[in-house]
């Protein structure tokens, strides 16, 4: 059966950011899909509840299940989602899992200063949207500049996601997760708080990080991401031909 992937992208942003992973995939002969979160992309007019994000995390995976073993990608809040989906009390159909630039509990001081953060941005003209392009167009190669925001950007759903995060229980979901884990952090990702942590907790989990780069390691880089959807392929397809999991 064909290895499937499903994505799910980070706070303010949609599937269109997967676009450059999309290629890689499809070019490998894996199907692959990346959802919109409630509020979010094609479905920005929706509110965003922490219920119907884990219910389309869900659909997507038991839907991908049907058609063979399930990747699961998951970036940012789209991560810690993955996580608290992946490591629920009844294992869902998912046979790898990739989380990226999630390694911090969404709670506390950390949590405080981001909602701050935004905030701030709000009250500036055009909600900081001048600022925000400005530091995209700096950071992101050309090949990916353009999906980033492609599906527009979902500032009013923001502060309601980010209140949500604080009730996701990850470190018990991380001791539930039974299936090969890899955690992937920007060199200089801010939300690498919990790293070790996140590690000693997660008994499947490898760490990658990569050099010279900051939360957005999955556009930043999407060659190294990429490898490491390559890696996760070759786990799953290995498995399943039933080679030892090493292999």
């Amino acid at each position: 059966m064909v290895v499937q992937v499903v994505m799910v992208h980070g706070i303010r942003t949609s599937a269109s950011m997967w676009r450059a992973q999309v290629e890689y995939l499809r070019a490998r002969g894996a199907g692959v899909v990346a959802v919109d979160l409630p509020g979010h992309g094609s479905r920005m007019r929706e509110t965003f509840t922490l219920a119907s994000a884990l219910q389309t995390i869900d659909e997507a995976v038991r839907d991908a299940a049907t058609r063979g073993p399930v990747v699961l990608a998951g970036h940012s809040m789209g991560g810690l989602l993955c996580i608290e989906y992946a490591g629920g009390r009844e294992p869902p159909p998912v046979d790898a899992f990739i989380a990226a630039s999630c390694t911090s509990i969404p709670r506390g001081a950390g949590l405080h200063a981001y909602r701050a953060l935004t905030r701030g941005f709000d009250a500036l003209p055009d909600r900081g949207m001048w600022l925000t392009d400005r530091m995209l167009d700096r950071i992101l190669p050309d090949e990916t500049r353009p999906d980033f925001g492609a599906g527009g950007y979902a500032l009013d759903a923001q502060h309601v996601a980010l209140r949500s995060l604080s009730a996701l229980d990850l470190l018990t979901a991380l001791r539930r997760i039974e299936v090969p884990l890899w955690f992937v952090n920007g060199q200089f990702d801010q939300l690498r708080v919990n790293e070790r942590l996140f590690l000693r907790v997660a008994r499947h989990a490898e760490l990658i990080v990569v050099p010279r780069t900051t939360h957005h390691v999955t556009v930043m880089r999407p060659r190294v991401f990429n490898a490491v959807l390559g890696v996760a392929l070759a786990t799953v397809g290995g498995r399943q031909a039933g080679q030892p999991r090493d292999s």
